[in-house]
């Protein structure tokens, strides 16, 4: 017999032991809550089942997820997006609500069980999809915001459908049940919300004024889980109540604070609430009864994209968007568990409808993250039309740069990207920036930026951008999983193309180098670099000391940039005598390749191998006794006149 501490224990073991394992996967950590459940449930180990302790923590855990999307609330945000939010999310619940119903009405079944499962199904998973999203840069995609948007007109729908369920389930008059439901909900809510405007915002500036972490955190947890309990008290449910905590603090200054401060237990507490969904899986059910939930299955994933894709499409004018937003969407999520396990408490639904469709939903979810992984080769694949627009975008970057030579491209234009913009406008240096953002580029078109929009990504892209005449390519943006691709199709055009990376720290600096990259240039090295002169000049350190031990420090991260840093005591050079880089892709028309590095006698012209890449990794410094290799790409730096002198001397000039 297990106690509750022993329960919990067990739980909490196999739950850091998935999500250790799904977290090195790189795949969403939910999931393997589902299959610890599956694994501990009656099903397969019987270690756990659904005890009350821990339905009463799954049931904490939609509490905190419904206080979380509370604070995201904001009427703000849905100003801006409420085209996509109202328009586009509106009709995908309401036409995915009809389409099952009418489902269920055609199999016999009660308009109730078809109108709760409606609400069910028309859920998306917003906890794996977002993530998927974040981790692959594209939550400011035109299909991400698609996405997001339909998904924050779900989490929207949660609430009335919340009221809906048990006035579905209860006895009676559905139409007196739904009334009567309605009229205790607004009631509620009204106090609520007035009393909660009024009294929220000096209460919370009362309690942070006492300048204690444990006092705040105390409080947070009062107001959310004492709303929740008074909703419930109204005959609603405990996570209206939350939700509605959750927007109204929103409303206050303290709103990220909060945030913060709650996120550790939502997510542990959320956690748990899957893993009991997973223990709720009935795979014996499963084995008989594959034939339906299958059918559920297809019928959940193929309507769900037979819906979207079309509505999508009414919201962009690029059918590769509409069905990479399908894609995203056709799965079952978090709120539709929530929903369909209110069903099962008010007896709404049968128990082998109930089970094939809980199976289903979770099969689906454990789906989704390839749906979106694979989203873009398939939208290609499926929609002819993208082939069209594809080729439309390049056309017009191949306009943009045609007659440029010797010029940047610049992958991404955000913030980093627009300031390195202005500074080779300022050099005179040309460019062209690549950016997939279609209302960026629009902006800043408009503004008379060279900016296109097109996936950096692809090497038809690249080609177009004239790859083959640039100076150098910069991947302005930090996301490694996307500067690796972007090199690996910039590599694939042009091996000795010269690439310079951005990224945030040093984590991913070697596996960059290795993919290709002449530089990597981490943020947080230059933040500290700035951070650390200020700090000495403030110390009294000599102006000429400070700027010499920045440039020392650069010289020894910045291997091709050596000689490139001047203090301000320097001698002013010109543009002649500085050193600079040069590259070239070795053959075995080259009359020295087979020759050591030290045989080419490069340091009489004052011109040093500065490296030599191949096969994809760079090696930095090489040793003088590096033999060269048709295929190498050799990096050499040196004055420009030092660079002829070494170009006549080698035969490549």
């Amino acid at each position: 017999m297990h106690t509750t501490l022993s329960l919990v224990l067990l739980l909490l073991a196999a739950a850091v032991l998935a999500t250790t394992l799904f977290r090195a996967l790189k795949l969403p950590a939910l999931l393997g809550y589902v299959l610890v459940g599956i694994l501990l449930g009656p099903s397969v180990l019987g270690l756990a089942g659904q005890t009350g302790e821990t339905q009463h923590l799954a049931e904490f855990g939609v509490v905190f997820l419904m206080f979380s999307i509370g604070l995201e609330f904001s009427l703000g945000k849905l100003k801006l997006m409420r085209a996509t939010v109202f328009g586009l999310g509106g009709l995908q619940v309401a036409v995915s609500m009809l389409l099952v119903l009418l489902i269920c009405l055609a199999a016999g079944l009660e308009f109730g069980v078809g109108l709760a499962l409606g609400g069910v199904f028309a859920m998306s998973s917003t906890a794996i999809v977002i993530k998927l999203l974040a981790e692959r840069n594209e939550l400011d995609s035109a299909h991400g915001r698609q996405i997001i948007g339909v998904l924050l007109f779900q989490d929207l729908a949660v609430v009335p459908l919340l009221i809906l369920i048990p006035a579905l389930g209860g006895q009676g008059d559905l139409g007196e049940a739904m009334a009567w439901a309605g009229i205790k909900a607004v009631l509620a809510l009204s106090i609520i919300l007035f009393l909660g405007q009024k009294l929220l915002r000096p209460w919370f500036q009362l309690v942070a004024a006492r300048n204690s972490a444990e006092l705040f955190m105390l409080n947070v947890l009062l107001i959310t889980l004492g709303l929740a309990y008074i909703t419930e008290l109204a005959g609603l449910s405990l996570a209206l109540g939350a939700f509605v905590a959750g927007m109204l603090i929103s409303e206050t200054e303290f709103r990220y604070q909060v945030e913060s401060d709650i996120r550790p237990f939502r997510d542990i507490l959320m956690g748990l609430f899957f893993v009991t969904i997973g223990m709720s899986l009935d795979l014996g059910y499963l084995a008989d009864g594959w034939l339906l939930t299958l059918g559920i299955l297809m019928l959940l994933i193929l309507g769900k994209l037979l819906v979207i894709v079309p509505l999508a499409r009414l919201f962009t004018d690029q059918w590769a968007t509409a069905v990479r937003s399908g894609l995203g969407l056709a799965q079952a999520g978090e709120f539709g568990l929530v929903l369909l396990a209110l069903s099962q408490q008010h007896d709404l639904v049968p128990s082998y409808l109930l089970q094939a469709s809980l199976t289903a939903m979770i099969l689906s979810m454990l789906i989704a993250p390839f749906m979106v992984q694979h989203g873009e080769a398939w939208a290609r694949k499926l929609v002819s039309a993208a082939w069209t627009e594809q080729a439309v975008g390049v056309h017009e970057i191949a306009v943009k740069s045609f007659g440029v030579s010797h010029h940047v491209i610049l992958c991404g234009y955000g913030r980093s990207g627009q300031n390195l913009a202005r500074v080779l406008e300022a050099e005179g240096v040309p460019f062209i920036a690549l950016d997939h953002d279609p209302r960026r580029v629009k902006e800043a078109t408009h503004a008379g930026d060279n900016v296109v929009f097109g996936d950096s990504t692809r090497p038809e892209i690249l080609l177009a951008a004239g790859i083959h005449r640039a100076r150098a390519l910069v991947i302005s943006f930090a996301h490694t999983p996307t500067a690796l691709e972007v090199m690996a199709a910039a590599q694939r055009l042009r091996p000795d193309a010269p690439i310079i990376v951005r990224t945030l720290d040093q984590t991913d600096m070697d596996r960059l180098r290795e993919a290709g990259a002449m530089e990597v240039v981490p943020e947080v090295l230059e933040g500290a670099l700035m951070l650390g002169s200020q700090t000495l000049l403030m110390a009294g350190v000599p102006l000429g000391t400070v700027l010499k031990r920045v440039r020392s420090m650069r010289e020894a991260h910045y291997s091709t940039m050596r000689g490139y840093f001047r203090g301000l005591s320097d001698a002013d050079e010109t543009t002649g005598s500085q050193e600079k880089l040069a590259s070239y892709h070795l053959t075995e028309k080259h009359s020295f390749v087979g020759k050591s590095l030290r045989e080419l006698g490069l340091p009489e012209t004052g011109v040093f191998v500065v490296a030599v890449r191949r096969r994809g990794i760079k090696g930095i410094d090489p040793a003088p006794d590096t033999v060269l290799q048709p295929g190498d790409i050799m990096i050499l730096r040196g004055t420009p006149e030092g660079l002829s002198a070494a170009e006549f001397k080698l035969g490549i000039a």
